[in-house]
């Protein structure tokens, strides 16, 4: 985050002598990025934070890949997946590339074990449920609606309140708004969807007393991604106070005011995040294009840089009945491949003023592949949806898509 933050007892002057009331020196650890150069916070420790007694393989679920080969359109039914209830280890891989993996867990009312992905930040949609994120920063909670965005290498652990359904969007890189929003120092500009009232991070220390503490690390080697299980000699969440502009935080998606137009306009406004070659959009219930001969659906596009992923989150699908697409559904509409609305659908929309509708949206610039995950809850009619047969149907009557 660019915006800074001060929490909890720290010093007057950053790296200088800070006590406890009987006089012990507190641990100070800086937590940055981009080797010094880009935000960091700075946290102060009871113990010492690299206080390592043991370290063990952890082994990850399946993070098997296959590609999207033959090309064609995807529809992955997530409701219908079965997942573990951990929020962690009960992840299950949907979708994924070199920069970024989409998962996916319903929880039960447990809390997951200490975790901290060492690959990169971690944006995870809360699709419904309550709980809390407990991190060395502090508490979050959570509701319907949050992203939840962790920075890479956060200890934390989920507490879920109720069963949450959680859309995890792990990155290779950081996570952070679309550079076009904020000044060259980092503030939300006027012209931005959102602004830092709209962003909740920790408020207060959480200190936690403990000794040989196991932390699930998600971590790369030569060989692709991999667990380990540290144990430490005392609990991480011994910090007492910390300050700077790197911390988790949640950003729930009412508070995003769409940007609508007189014509119809094109996925970038609907943009919240961003990361290294991909982005994150959200679509909303807003008013829609009032030109007076406006066609308030997407024209026919093509993904020439992108593959394109729709989670549809809330409202009315009536514009794409027939494709099978539903709340919990994803849609994947890779690059190198032309997708739009039916054609009915288009004539239905004319002269429409509001549309009800939410969905998140991943963009990447690198193809995406299939997880174990996405493969088992894979509707194999979509791809054939446009033209209402496929291969082996004859001449079915037509079922169309709208995207």
């Amino acid at each position: 985050m660019a915006h800074y933050r001060s929490v909890g007892a720290i010093p007057p002057k950053r790296h200088t002598q800070h006590r406890d009331a009987d006089g012990a020196l507190y641990y100070e650890e800086l937590m940055g990025e981009e080797g010094f150069s880009s935000d960091s916070s700075l946290l102060y420790h009871r113990g010492v934070p690299s206080a390592l007694v043991d370290s063990r393989v952890w082994e990850l679920a399946d993070q098997t890949r296959t590609p999207n080969h033959p090309l064609k359109a995807r529809h992955l039914k997530l409701h219908s997946l079965e997942t573990g209830t951990c929020p962690v280890e009960g992840r299950r891989l949907v979708l994924g590339n070199n920069d970024v993996r989409i998962s996916y867990v319903v929880t039960g009312g447990q809390s997951s074990p200490l975790y901290r992905n060492a690959i990169g930040d971690e944006c995870v949609y809360v699709e419904a449920g309550t709980g809390t994120v407990e991190s060395v920063f502090g508490v979050v909670t959570y509701r319907a609606g949050d992203y939840v965005v962790i920075p890479r290498a956060t200890t934390h652990r989920w507490v879920p309140e109720s069963e949450s359904r959680l859309y995890a969007i792990e990155a290779n890189s950081h996570i952070h708004p679309p550079k076009r929003y904020l000044s060259r120092f980092g503030q939300f500009l006027e012209h931005a969807p959102y602004c830092e009232r709209d962003l909740h991070g920790p408020s207060s220390p959480y200190v936690v007393e403990g000794e040989n503490v196991d932390v699930l690390v998600k971590h790369r080697t030569s060989a692709g991604i991999v667990g380990t299980r540290m144990t430490y000699a005392t609990h991480p969440f011994d910090v007492v106070g910390w300050d700077g502009c790197l911390y988790p935080y949640t950003f729930n998606i009412d508070d995003f005011m769409p940007i609508t137009g007189k014509i119809h306009q094109p996925p970038p406004v609907h943009r919240v995040f961003e990361g290294w070659n991909f982005v994150i959009c959200n679509f909303l219930p807003r008013k829609v294009d009032y030109h007076e001969l406006s066609i308030p659906v997407p024209y026919y596009h093509s993904n020439v840089d992108s593959d394109e992923v729709m989670f549809y989150v809330g409202g009315d699908y009536e514009a794409r009945k027939g494709s099978g697409i539903n709340l919990g559904s994803i849609s994947l509409h890779p690059g190198g491949y032309a997708h739009g609305p039916q054609p009915s659908a288009i004539e239905a929309s004319l002269g429409a003023d509001y549309f009800d509708e939410s969905a998140v949206m991943v963009d990447t610039f690198a193809p995406l592949e299939l997880g174990e995950g996405g493969l088992a809850v894979e509707d194999p009619a979509y791809a054939w949806t446009w033209a209402g047969r496929g291969p082996d149907d004859g001449d079915d009557p037509a079922v169309f898509s709208n995207s």
